[in-house]
């Protein structure tokens, strides 16, 4: 079907392209939230299969809206037959198809859905998880594509996929960096380059992995963990028991990690991450793993009574065999003075602990793009919530053994 709206010349490869998998990295105002709604669109419009259905995928469901809404409006709302749903950001066209925006921040919304294609928007802010456990199963039954967009932010999730892309025949890739496009002038490119840091220009215009995510809390240590080799294979030992730290989420996540300690080294085993769980199904399910455990640690609030049941999840974990260890009740700013003086002791499992080791090199400020300065509070977004399960642990006194506290990670444990 003919539409017409106009396709910036440097994705028209894309909307005739028949890959099943795309991955576009391009500099920042280059239009590729644009163009990936119109590859929604024109595929939505061109589908020969019964009700197609297709998504866009942005990091929070406010940012889909706030982003991608007038665009798909726009492109759809002239086209005979279109409905247009505002209250469930979505779009039914003439010929059954329906395309839908989301937010990463939601997954359950897009849990048992089919898709004929997806379109994820800045995948580097993304869950680590979302892609393999609820995005890629949709798409099965109908061979549906996907479609992974973004400007980098470090070497991660984004990273990986665009890595891989590049040595496998199934998969387009396209990078536009500002000085190749021609979509700025040069005037406005050294206008940036004056008000931004080498790195920030290397990142948002330039397409640079390399460049450290701005207002990264931990980046340092964690690049030092990936340095050292302290990223590796950090299996289980049956001779140590295991400690647990847990954020306690209701609509967030419930995130746990799992500790070893011997001596000044702490081995992170696993991490592990629950979303929409009941407290009773996530500690039967942590006694099912082959562990030893030692103590349990979780966060002040705990002791905030339920209306529900008229009692505090402490007590509910209680009942259920679990005893926690409540962490002080402390400044965020001093937990993450307290996190960085423990990581340069931590050993991560890579494979159990992918999301949470994500997470960590993610985990940043707030910056206000207005007068262009960092806020004192973290960004809240998913590595919030393993990145403060991570805090409560390095600011609770720990017990190895039977008899020995450690009131103070600064002070060296023999």
């Amino acid at each position: 079907m003919e539409f017409d709206f106009e396709v910036r010349k440097q994705f028209l490869p894309l909307m005739e392209d028949q890959a099943r998998w795309t991955c576009v990295v391009a500099h920042r105002r280059a239009g590729k939230t644009c163009a990936a709604i119109q590859k929604l669109v024109i595929s939505a419009l061109n589908s020969d299969k019964p009700s197609p259905r297709f998504a866009f995928i942005a990091p929070l469901y406010k940012q889909a809206k706030a982003v991608s809404w007038d665009y798909l409006q726009h492109m759809t709302r002239d086209i005979p037959g279109t409905e247009i749903n505002q209250s469930e950001l979505r779009v039914d066209l003439h010929n059954g198809a329906r395309i839908r925006l989301f937010g990463a921040d939601n997954p359950d919304s897009l849990r048992g859905l089919y898709l004929d294609g997806v379109v994820m928007d800045e995948v580097a802010q993304m869950p680590v998880t979302l892609w393999s456990e609820v995005i890629r199963p949709a798409l099965s039954d109908r061979k549906g594509w996907a479609y992974f967009s973004g400007t980098p932010k470090g070497k991660n999730t984004f990273w990986d996929i665009w890595s891989k892309a590049q040595d496998r025949d199934d998969w387009t890739t396209l990078m536009l960096k500002v000085d190749e496009t021609g979509l700025l002038d040069d005037e406005e490119i050294d206008a940036a380059k004056k008000d931004m840091t080498e790195a920030e220009f290397a990142q948002e215009y330039m397409c640079s992995f390399e460049a450290a995510i701005r207002g990264a809390y931990y980046a340092k240590e964690m690049k030092s963990a990936e340095d050292s080799r302290r990223i590796g294979n950090v299996p289980y030992d049956p001779m140590l028991q295991v400690i647990t730290s847990w954020d306690l989420g209701i609509s967030d996540a419930s995130v746990i990690w799992f500790y070893q300690v011997n001596g000044a080294e702490i081995r992170v085993i696993n991490c592990k991450a629950y979303q929409g769980t009941g407290l009773p199904d996530i500690i039967n399910d942590i006694k099912n793993l082959p562990y030893q455990y030692g103590q349990h640690i979780a966060p002040h609030d705990i002791r905030v009574t339920e209306l529900g049941s008229g009692k505090t999840r402490h007590e509910i974990a209680r009942g259920l065999g679990v005893d926690f260890t409540i962490a002080p009740n402390q400044r965020i700013a001093e937990g993450i003075a307290a996190v960085r003086t423990v990581l340069p002791r931590m050993w991560f499992d890579r494979d159990n602990c992918k999301d949470g080791i994500e997470a960590l090199k993610q985990y940043k400020t707030e910056y206000d793009d207005k007068r262009q300065v960092f806020r004192a509070n973290p960004l809240h977004d998913w590595t919030s919530d393993y990145a403060d399960s991570m805090r409560y642990f390095a600011i609770t006194p720990i017990i190895v053994g039977n008899n020995s506290e450690f009131a103070d990670w600064n002070v060296a444990i023999n």
